[in-house]
């Protein structure tokens, strides 16, 4: 039998390729080289994982107690990834985050692509997938991904209701109204609020409102989210109630919304605007440019005035404008709760550098980001010279990867612009640097932070576990869920704050507790207790009473 090789050969084959190492590049590569980050992934990790061992799948549970904070849908998807992988590890635990972000981007690029053109959404789709936040959070096992993915299937396809033929339209709403029911399940009133309100001044804004209405979309749909997002709600209701409404509903909804005094965070008004500043890196400098050039020529036009294209990208201004005022309105304010802006800011930009040629502002603000990313690379360079050994140290894991990454493509970056003055150039140079960040930087950047502290707490959970799992205070630590995950305890006690008393109460019930306190606590606490050192670290210690 003859085989044929000419597939081999083919453009579709090569694309089809570069595709897949992409995506495998940004998202998968290394996921499961770091540990679990403090607090809140080793939280949801450990949350997950007691899920999965004690086949309690209804009720979420923490440390012991119940959790009525957040719904159940992430922890469902994490301790599937458990079955499936038939392991518990870093590594499985995160597969349903990237593989969330992979599907978000593809989102992005499968609308892009039929709405407007293949190019503009491999455009979108890598703006989304190579900016630093969207890429932080797609390496980390947290909720706000589950959350940024659900917004932006059923947003997207609300957006394609506008653009599909009539006969079809009805499939996109039901879409629609499922990931939005998916998003309620994901993290609760964001996951509804986004896509609806965004849909709502869409329709307000095209004229199309009344359509929003018709019964095969409306009824239909209302249905089918009604289905998907009440039974879970309604078991907590009859098995839980009056603490779950107090908890879920009047303290971790309302309450978080309104004020941020539940969790103590209160942040200013402008807080997401520099949090996109950093988070959109490396796409802020074109960004800013866009909108320098864009108010310079304004002029408005109604929806039925613009192309295809201007019609798409006005959609999701409306869903990027939408989605900050939401959570900039908030009383509580954290920064990952902004992912679900990405996708919509990814397809503003893509409209803006699939245009050709530079502007003088672009030119500019390119020009400042390969500037920054050729002296950040010589700064990693020349860091042993300058920098105090330690901290040298501390990065030097780091410092290669840096280099390479940050020098090279900072210099063709300035060659694309300063020579070529192509976009495209300009583009394939920042979209690699990215993947590179992304494959090769992010893990060692991640383990050089544990080297400020959480090392201390891996190394002391692993000593518990090795010597018998005596129980666990934490005093004035923090909440710190690494020493509940990586010990295999069931529960650790956590000590807020310098409260002496409960430590001794604690101590009092389990005598042969281990104590992890802060080192600049040692001095204070030794004149409270006596106790005797186990292991000293770098910013806290491991000690047992007397």
């Amino acid at each position: 039998m003859k085989i044929s090789f000419d597939i081999l050969k083919s453009e579709k084959f090569f694309y089809g390729l570069m595709t897949v190492v992409v995506i495998y590049m940004l998202f998968f590569y290394g996921l499961g080289e770091h540990k679990l980050l403090d607090a809140d992934e080793t939280r949801y990790i450990t949350m997950a994982k007691d899920m999965f061992l004690n086949k309690e799948y209804m009720t979420l549970y923490l440390n012991g107690e119940y959790f009525f904070e957040k719904p159940p849908l992430f922890f469902w998807l994490v301790a599937a990834s458990f079955k499936l992988f038939h392991t518990i590890n870093e590594w499985s635990a995160r597969v349903p985050v990237a593989f969330q972000a992979f599907l978000s981007a593809l989102c992005v690029l499968l609308v892009g692509a039929k709405v407007v053109s293949k190019k503009f959404g491999i455009y979108s789709a890598l703006i989304l997938g190579t900016s630093l936040e969207f890429i932080m959070m797609s390496k980390i096992g947290m909720l706000d991904m589950t959350l940024a993915f659900c917004t932006t299937i059923s947003t997207f396809l609300g957006f394609m209701t506008f653009f599909a033929k009539e006969s079809n339209k009805k499939y996109f709403w039901w879409g629609f109204y499922l990931f939005s029911a998916l998003g309620v399940l994901a993290k609760g009133i964001p996951g509804f609020v986004i896509p609806f309100g965004t849909m709502f001044f869409c329709g307000i804004y095209t004229k199309k409102l009344k359509e929003f209405f018709k019964p095969q979309y409306f009824l239909v749909g209302t249905l089918l989210f009604l289905l998907v997002a009440l039974p879970w709600h309604i078991l907590m209701f009859h098995k839980h109630d009056p603490l779950f409404y107090n908890e879920y509903i009047v303290k971790h909804h309302l309450a978080r919304f309104l004020g941020a005094d539940v969790i103590d965070r209160k942040r200013p008004f402008y807080y997401y605007f520099v949090t996109i500043a950093w988070g959109l890196f490396p796409w802020i400098f074109s960004f800013v440019a866009l909108l320098i050039d864009k108010i310079k020529g304004f002029k408005y036009k109604s929806f039925d005035e613009l192309a295809v294209s201007g019609k798409f990208v006005s959609l999701s201004v409306i869903g990027a404008v939408f989605t900050m005022l939401f959570f900039t309105s908030s009383g509580t304010k954290l920064v990952t709760y902004i992912l679900p802006i990405y996708p919509f800011l990814a397809v503003i930009l893509a409209q803006y550098l699939t245009e050709d040629g530079f502007s003088k502002t672009s030119k500019i603000l390119n020009g400042i980001l390969g500037g920054l990313t050729t002296l950040a690379g010589f700064c990693a360079l020349i860091a042993g010279f300058v920098l105090p050994k330690q901290l040298y140290l501390d990065i030097k894991e780091a410092q290669f990867d840096v280099v390479v990454v940050f020098l090279s493509c900072g210099l063709l970056a300035l060659y694309a612009i300063i020579k070529k003055s192509r976009k495209d150039k300009l583009f394939v140079a920042i979209v690699g640097m990215m993947i590179m960040v992304s494959a090769f930087c992010a893990n060692d950047f991640f383990n050089v932070d544990y080297k400020f502290g959480q090392n201390d707490l891996f190394e002391y959970a692993t000593y518990v576990k090795n010597n018998g799992n005596p129980h666990i205070i934490a005093y004035n630590a923090g909440k710190k869920y690494s020493l509940l995950y990586y010990s295999g305890a069931t529960r650790i006690d956590l000590v807020s704050g310098k409260n002496i008393d409960e430590l001794k109460s604690n101590l009092s019930k389990n005598p042969d507790s281990v104590i992890v306190v802060r080192n600049k606590d040692m001095q204070e606490l030794s004149g409270e207790l006596k106790f005797e050192v186990i292991k000293n670290g770098r910013k806290y210690s491991l000690v047992k009473s007397k």
